[in-house]
């Protein structure tokens, strides 16, 4: 049995709920906890818990939860009320939204195409324009089309790389960037005032205001980026293999390649078209061991020389290169060791030469995050560039440059395989990475280096960064945090905390975040809940200077510095 109060919410959002079928997944659920008198009542009566335990709130750009009825799940019922909320709060801070409209993407999930046209149907109700991506778009390309189109902001309808169960609305602002405060929390508030769903109007899909758009704006996109990173000579002997991961990635990745001018790739044919249960793989993430395991075994059997995997919503990107050192004989880079080599490739690039005398030149810039290996930072400094330091996230990275308009953005990056070049894209593109990964491998490859020696060479240079994370499991994170706010630890692994930093009130160059920070000699942890699941996450770095070119010495001594930090860290954690 439930309680009265939640039988009562149950019931009144089954009343409200503008879906037929999401209503006959709470009736059935709720007359099977109402007989309470085996296991199966009592898991119902668990499940609608837990379905009424609070409403989806906006985590890291937006909702994202499990499928379902409730408000504590992604259904119609919550994306008409978050849209009539948008559409209200972009009635008040934008004049001129009206006419510009909104864009709406969605990816390959179950029930997105719904969603998208729900989100669609309450804009136009409310007399906003709505420009409406073709279905099974990547993300990248919905970032891409709000400043294309100059819309007044963007709904991408995905939950990036979560397990087939789940599904998002990620919101973007008129710059192209994912959202950030005050908004999110405005666009929350706005939501609480909402009357009854009924009430909200609801526009016919047919209503002029919505527009369907065509290949168009994915034209605009591939002729951008490819413009960022066309082949170089040489790059006819690149072989590769790609998998957009059951995504929705691959034929726009595809259709990049070519006109980039880079060959073919071989395709995994089994992962390459989109499939919302991911049949393939046990968890649809480029950064899970065994997600790549068919693209590798490709790999190896064909001889190529590069592995290329975006995630399903094709924002991230993952690399893999031959390495005999390892077992199966392939290495899947990091995103630091990723974001490492483009950022020196592009600043390379990028170097100011004779037109350091000119008027409009611009020093550039490049951008990471505070958990995010430092040795970019080193590479830009090298290349007498500017590096700056954001919070955990794109909305971060994708603004870094506002802060120095006298900087050039040339590229970011965040150590969970996100990447962007440029400022075509203000999100994270893994198909523009794809194409400036393939152009650093050709370049290597034809000066006879591979990307395992480039990225050796930059070791050498700069000093061995080994960066290593750890996910503690908690519903409490909030007090595992208070914890070490109260009690503060003064050194870990026998080595001292020389100083630590508390985001909490931000500081001049980074926003209030729930963020703790401690330096030690050659090392660094960072410390922070998760946005989007009940977990803590800690970051841990060690920097170990390589003397008289004594590479595998330097990894060998920041291995054994790392191991006993690493304990020491999931102690501290753990309490």
């Amino acid at each position: 049995m439930i309680s009265g109060g939640l039988h009562a919410q149950v019931t009144a959002w089954i009343a409200d709920d503008p879906d037929q079928g999401d209503q006959a997944e709470l009736a059935a659920l709720l007359r099977e906890a109402d007989r309470g008198d085996d296991e199966e009542s009592a898991a119902a009566a668990a499940d609608l818990a837990d379905r009424f335990a609070g409403r989806l709130v906006f985590g890291t750009a937006g909702l994202r939860g499990k499928i379902g009825a409730g408000p504590n799940r992604m259904n119609l019922a919550v994306v008409r009320a978050t849209t009539a909320a948008l559409a209200e709060w972009l009635r008040y801070v934008d004049p001129t939204a009206a006419d510009t409209g909104v864009v709406i993407g969605c990816d390959a999930r179950h029930r997105s195409d719904d969603f998208a046209a729900e989100a669609a149907a309450v804009l136009a109700g409310a007399g906003l324009r709505v420009h409406l991506l073709p279905p099974r778009q990547p993300t990248p390309l919905l970032a891409y089309a709000v400043t294309y189109l100059r819309a007044a902001a963007g709904i991408m309808i995905t939950a990036s790389h979560n397990p087939p169960a789940d599904n998002g609305y990620k919101l973007y602002l008129s710059d192209g960037a994912q959202i950030v405060p005050p908004a999110d929390l405005e666009i929350e508030a706005a939501i609480g005032t909402l009357g009854p769903l009924s009430e909200v109007p609801v526009a016919d899909l047919g209503d002029p205001l919505i527009e369907r758009h065509d290949d168009k704006i994915a034209a605009a996109y591939l002729d951008a980026i490819c413009s960022l990173s066309p082949a170089p000579r040489g790059s006819a002997w690149l072989r590769y293999i790609y998998t957009p991961l059951h995504g929705v990635a691959g034929d726009l990745a595809v259709r990049a390649f070519e006109q980039a001018g880079f060959p073919p790739p071989d395709v995994v044919e089994a992962q390459a078209r989109p499939d919302p249960d991911f049949r393939t793989v046990r968890y649809p993430n480029p950064e899970e061991p065994g997600s790549l395991d068919l693209a590798l075994a490709q790999a190896r059997r064909t001889g190529a020389d590069l592995v290329l995997a975006n995630d399903p919503d094709g924002d991230r990107l993952a690399v893999a290169v031959p390495d005999d050192s390892v077992p199966g004989g392939w290495r899947t880079l990091t995103g630091d060791q990723v974001g490492a080599l483009l950022g020196a490739y592009l600043l390379d690039r990028a170097r100011p030469g004779a037109h350091a005398a000119d008027a409009d030149y611009q020093q550039p810039l490049v951008a990471t995050t505070i958990v995010s290996a430092t040795m970019l930072a080193s590479i830009a400094a090298a290349a007498r560039a500017a590096c700056a330091e954001t919070l955990t996230g794109f909305k971060w990275i994708a603004r870094a440059g506002e802060l120095r308009p006298e900087n050039r953005f040339i590229f970011g990056y965040e150590e969970a395989l996100g990447y962007t070049i440029g400022t075509t894209v203000r999100d994270k593109d893994g198909i523009g990475a794809a194409l400036a990964v393939l152009s650093l491998a050709a370049r290597a490859r034809s000066g006879g280096e591979s990307l395992l020696e480039a990225y050796d060479a930059l070791e050498v240079r700069h000093g061995v960064h080994l960066t290593e994370q750890l996910t503690v499991q908690t519903t409490t994170p909030v007090h595992i945090m208070s914890r070490l706010r109260v009690a503060a630890p003064a050194d870990l692994a026998g080595q001292p905390i020389v100083s630590a930093s508390d985001l909490t009130g931000g500081t001049a160059d980074l926003p209030s975040a729930d963020v703790l920070r401690y330096w030690l000699p050659g090392a660094r942890v960072v410390i922070r809940p998760s946005g989007t699941e009940p977990k803590i996450k800690a970051y841990l770095e060690v920097v170990e200077p390589v003397t008289a070119g004594r590479l595998a010495q330097a990894r060998h001594a920041a291995r054994a510095r790392m191991d006993p930090l690493s304990e020491a860290v999931r102690a501290l954690l753990e309490g």
